[in-house]
Parts: C-alpha cells; sequence; structure tokens
C-alpha cells in the first residue's frame, strides 16, 4: 500500500463456550495502530468485532502490529492479533547526519564553540536544508552556506559550525535546528555541547594533573 493511508481490518470471533465472554482490555503495540471492540460481553454462540486502524504517516517498508486482548477465556486469557503491511514510499529527498549529538569536551572561552558535521542525502530526489540558530555561523570550504543548502541524491557535505554561546563559563548545550524538505524529518534537531573554561581555569586543570600526565606519556613511550 502507498505511504499515508489509514487501513483498516476487522477481527471477527465468536464465543464458542457455553458462558459469557469478556473481554476486560483490547490494546496494540503503539500509537500509530487503533483497535475498537464492538461489545466487550458476548453470549455463547455469538459473535463480536475489534476494529483495528493503522495511520502508515511516517512508515515505510514492511511493517508488524500487535493487538493484544485480554479476557476471561481460560484457556486464552492473553490472545495476540498481527497485522502485516508493506508499505511503498515515492521517491523523495532524505537527510542523514554523521552525528546527531556532538561533545567538544573542554573549551577553551577565546575560542568559542566550532565543529562540523556531516549532511548526506542518501534519497532519490534533492535534498533542501536550512540551518537555524541565532548565534552561529555556517560555512562550506570557508564560505557561507546558501539559504536553503541544495544537496543532489546521493551526494553529501561538510557544514562547518561557529557557535557564540550565550554563557562565559561552565556547561554549554546548543542545538541547531535543520529544516528540510524530507517528508519524513522535516524538522532536525543536532546538539552540541562542551564545557567553556578560562585560559586560568586550563592552567589550574594542567598543574593539578600534571603528575598524571606525565605518567601517561611514560607508558605511551613504553608500548
Amino acid at each position: 500500500t502507498q505511504q499515508g493511508k489509514v487501513l483498516t481490518h476487522v477481527f471477527r470471533f465468536e464465543n464458542a463456550g457455553d458462558s459469557t465472554l469478556v473481554v476486560r482490555n483490547v490494546r496494540t503495540s503503539c500509537g500509530c495502530a487503533a483497535a475498537l471492540i464492538s461489545k466487550r460481553q458476548i453470549q455463547p454462540g455469538k459473535s463480536g468485532e475489534i476494529k483495528v486502524t493503522f495511520n502508515t504517516k511516517g512508515y515505510e517498508g514492511n511493517q508488524t502490529k500487535y493487538i493484544y486482548v485480554d479476557s476471561n477465556d481460560p484457556k486464552e486469557p492473553k490472545a495476540e492479533l498481527t497485522v502485516k503491511v508493506a508499505i511503498d514510499v515515492p521517491p523523495r529527498p532524505r537527510i542523514e547526519l554523521d552525528n546527531y549529538s556532538i561533545d567538544l569536551g573542554l573549551i577553551l572561552e577565546s575560542e568559542g564553540i566550532e565543529t562540523q558535521a556531516r549532511v548526506s542525502n542518501p534519497g532519490e530526489r534533492e535534498l533542501s536544508v536550512e540551518f537555524s540558530h541565532k548565534d552561529a555561523e555556517f560555512t562550506i570550504g570557508g564560505k557561507a552556506v546558501p539559504t536553503p543548502l541544495k544537496i543532489a541524491a546521493g551526494k553529501g557535505v561538510t557544514v562547518g559550525m561557529k557557535i557564540n554561546p550565550r554563557r562565559n563559563v561552565g556547561l554549554v548545550r546548543e542545538y541547531v535546528l535543520l529544516r528540510t524538505n524530507d517528508p519524513m524529518r522535516p524538522n532536525l534537531s543536532l546538539y552540541v555541547s562542551g564545557y567553556i573554561v578560562t585560559l586560568e581555569q586550563l592552567q589550574e586543570l594542567f598543574y593539578r594533573h600534571r603528575d598524571k600526565l606525565k605518567d601517561s606519556r611514560q607508558v605511551t613511550k613504553k608500548r
């Protein structure tokens, strides 16, 4: 079936016992599927229905969803129903990042936050990307990134980022918002974190741990 459709299937069942069948609970394996039962008490010899709907938006390929039915059936108090579907996705752009969260460790106050990310398009259509962060500069090969950035199918680019952090020292966590024409991922966040220190703090750390650093160098030389 084509992606985006809402599919429906009805499971019909019969009470083959000699007493009232009570269905206590019906639940699904994910929020994309919903299950409704026609009635919760079924007399002997009578039938009931469980209607299952599955919204295929955002899904692709072979999908399997489960419906769990709890009842007073002594032989099978917890029944499991299965729905399977193969979802076809039309050709589209796709965005992939080499890292979605970058930890830069210690950052010297005077240097600010500088890093880079590889943005790839493994899809079949041209990818369009816009970067958003009010205190950041985005470059490719030293030149400002065009808005929007166009990436051909099967290609990728490395984008440099320079962020002026909102605080001078201490823990910093920034996120860059990427807006794309990928229908599956129209909005994407790239997180950049680190700990900003002054030159004096860095020198203090160095002197405090200089013996450990010397020992580690000696071990490295021996190897």
